[in-house]
Order: C-alpha cells, then sequence, then structure tokens
C-alpha cells in the first residue's frame, strides 16, 4: 500500500478483533484488564492510549510521512501540546498573520510561562533571520494564512531553520496532506484543526499535531497525556471517516473555489481577491511550486459603500458560521467573528478591513453558489443606487 489515496482509505490494522469488522471498533472503554500485576501491556488507560484513537494517529503519522501522530480534542489543544515541549525563556518566532486562537493562546497564556515570541512576516526571510535570537528554539507559521491566504514557503523556512538549529512547526489546517506534506519539506512538527477539511462535516472539534522525529514525538507524547486534552474514541473515529472521502471532497472544493474566483474577479462591487490560485504573485509561485493545490477558502474586499453585513446576511444558501472546510459553504466577517479578539489596530495592522469577507466554499453545485453569491451582491448594487438617489 503505497499510494496516498489508498492510505486515506485504508490505515494500519491495530490487530484488536477477530471479528472481521472492515473499521477499527470504538473502543469507550476507560481502563484495561492487566493479566497479571506486573504485565507489559499496550493499553491501560484511555487517556494514555486508545485503540480508536491510535488507529488516526497512525494513519496521521502516515499520511504525513511522520515517527509518530497525535490527536486532541481541538486543533488548539494540539498547538498547546506542541508548544509546551519549550521551557521559560525560549523564544519563538511566528507568523504576524495567525488564528485569533493561536494568537490568544500565546498572548494570554504562553506568555504568562515566559516564553518569548517575536513576530514577523515569514515570506521575508530577511526578517526571520534578524529576528533569531541566542534563546530562539523554533519558528511557527501556518501555510495559508488566515484570513488573508499569504504563502510561506516551507522549504525556505526550514532551510534558515537548520542552520540555525531551530525547530519548524508548520499549521497546515488549510491544505491537510493530501495538497501538501511540510515535514517532507523539511519541518519538525506539523499541526491540524482536525475540525476543518480532515473531519469535514462540521460535527467534530478535534486536533492533530504528527512529529518527524521520535524524541520530539516523545515530548509531544508526554504533554498529551500529562495534560489529558485527548481525542474521544467516537471523535477520532468520526476524524477516521472524514479522511477516508477527504481526496475526493477537497477535489470538489478546488474546483468550486476556482469557479468562484473566476465569478468574483467579473463584479464590480469586489475590489480584491485573496487566493493563491491567481497568477501573478508571490503566492502563487510558491504555492504551485510547493501544494498539489490552491485550497477551498476564498477571502474578498467589497468596495467601499458597500455593507458587508448585509451582504452576508442576505445570502441564502451559503451559511453565516465560523470554522471552514466542511462540505457546506460558510462565509464570515474576519473583524466581526474570527479575528475579534484582534484590537482595531491590530486587524489593521494585519490587513483585516470592514470589508473583509471570507467564503469557505464546500462541495455544492457551484452553480447555486455562484447564483447566491450574485444576488446579494445584486441586492447590495441596488441599496447603493437607492441610497445615493436619495441623497443618503
Amino acid at each position: 500500500m503505497s499510494e496516498f489515496d489508498t492510505k486515506l482509505v485504508h490505515g494500519q490494522s491495530q490487530h484488536d478483533n477477530q471479528t472481521g469488522a472492515v473499521n477499527v471498533p470504538i473502543y469507550n472503554s476507560s481502563t484495561y484488564i492487566f493479566p497479571k500485576v506486573d504485565s507489559k501491556i499496550t493499553w491501560d488507560y484511555a487517556r494514555s492510549g486508545n485503540p480508536t484513537r491510535n488507529y488516526l494517529e497512525d494513519q496521521l503519522a502516515a499520511l504525513e510521512n511522520g515517527t509518530q501522530g497525535f490527536a486532541f480534542s481541538s486543533g488548539l489543544s494540539a498547538i498547546h501540546a506542541v508548544l509546551s515541549i519549550f521551557s521559560p525563556g525560549d523564544h519563538i518566532i511566528i507568523g504576524n498573520t495567525i488564528y485569533g486562537g493561536t494568537f490568544r493562546l500565546i498572548n494570554q497564556f504562553f506568555k504568562r510561562w515566559d516564553l518569548k515570541f517575536t513576530e514577523v512576516d515569514t515570506q521575508n526571510l530577511d526578517e526571520v533571520e534578524k529576528a533569531i535570537q541566542p534563546n530562539t528554539k523554533a519558528i511557527y507559521f501556518e501555510t495559508f494564512t488566515n484570513p488573508l491566504l499569504k504563502v510561506t514557503s516551507v522549504k525556505a523556512i526550514s532551510k534558515v531553520a537548520k542552520a540555525h538549529h531551530l525547530l519548524t512547526i508548520v499549521d497546515n489546517t488549510f491544505l491537510t496532506p493530501y495538497l501538501q506534506r511540510p515535514l517532507d519539506l523539511g519541518a519538525d512538527i506539523v499541526v491540524h484543526s482536525a475540525t476543518k477539511y480532515l473531519g469535514g462535516h462540521s460535527d467534530v472539534v478535534a486536533g492533530i499535531a504528527v512529529a518527524k522525529d521520535k524524541a520530539i514525538a516523545d515530548r509531544i507524547y508526554f504533554n498529551q497525556n500529562g495534560v489529558g486534552a485527548v481525542l474521544s474514541p467516537e471523535d477520532s473515529n468520526l476524524i477516521r471517516r472524514g479522511i477516508q472521502t477527504l481526496a475526493v471532497r477537497l477535489d470538489r472544493h478546488l474546483s468550486n473555489a476556482a469557479k468562484i474566483v473566476a465569478f468574483l474577479q467579473n463584479r464590480p462591487e469586489v475590489s480584491k481577491i485573496y487566493y493563491p490560485g491567481i497568477e501573478g504573485s508571490k503566492d502563487y509561485e510558491i504555492a504551485t511550486a510547493e501544494t498539489n493545490g490552491y485550497g477551498g477558502i476564498v477571502s474578498f474586499e467589497l468596495e467601499k459603500g458597500l455593507k458587508t453585513t448585509e451582504f452576508v446576511e442576505n445570502l441564502d444558501l451559503i451559511q453565516l458560521a465560523v470554522s471552514l472546510g466542511a462540505v457546506e459553504s460558510l462565509i464570515e466577517l474576519p473583524y466581526k467573528m474570527t479575528h475579534a479578539e484582534l484590537s482595531p489596530e491590530e486587524q489593521l495592522e494585519a490587513g483585516i478591513t470592514h470589508q473583509l469577507v471570507r467564503l469557505s466554499v464546500g462541495i455544492e453545485d457551484p452553480k447555486d453558489l455562484i447564483h447566491d453569491l450574485s444576488q446579494s451582491l445584486d441586492q447590495l448594487s441596488k441599496d447603493k443606487v437607492i441610497e445615493e438617489s436619495s441623497g443618503r
């Protein structure tokens, strides 16, 4: 079994039962029997290990070409476990546009541990180099930033990190191992919010971390077991099931996103589109060189004077909600929703304006999605004409 799409469907057998079940059972037991007091057993307590969760962890390690995978109760708990391998006084370079929850975790939690952080534009290697200090231990970034979809080269950052004996940690939620495998490009740790594309159905919250090196994996496992933010057997099974259809879902996400970008490029109400699949940008060059696709997220800005709140609230099919990567299309306003933790000044510095809209393109028929976007944009234009004609 060597081809990626086959690995999505068939994970590693846990050799756990004699029933002939084609899927690993959901083991709900919190504890396991010791045949004898001094028996060396694989499973003893569910926080430390569970066959259903272990199947998922083995599968993600295989998909990412890593040594060991870890499944957590959320993406943030996965990030917490990874950043917890560092010690007070350690310095970590981070991308200057990261998920709002990660921003909160760093600034309101880890800084109290006396971990040091410097935000940089990870597309600018000179800026990354200048941020390295004697106590720097790692560089952490998102491959495609949220919500402006700036693309960082994993190869380039990993090269800088290795030259200075630093770890490279990549949040690859937007791409998944189907579109990019950061460990193959030089990274040491990859994390995912499995709530998104890996699960794919808006019905489970989960996080994944995969380590390239066993020594690093052992440190992550210590944090996973010690803190206990593990993924339940039931939720592990949902992520396992979601992964089986990852390829076919992402193919539709990519196809629909490309069609929506083409539609938006011809709408006068749209002033700017953020999508790595648009030729002629640095983002396009890096994504083309290091990924197998440009993702299913499209962000765009409406022209000044058009009300973004009315636009998203007037949609019928596309649902107004945070999160992304599910079969259904979701839309949101970053300044009001996903990045509300940032101050207005921080939002503007990150390029998040009141005109910015983020669309997670689902797998519905693209004609229906385009029709829904079109009718809402048409209504905005009509409302603007009425306001201008009335002198307001």
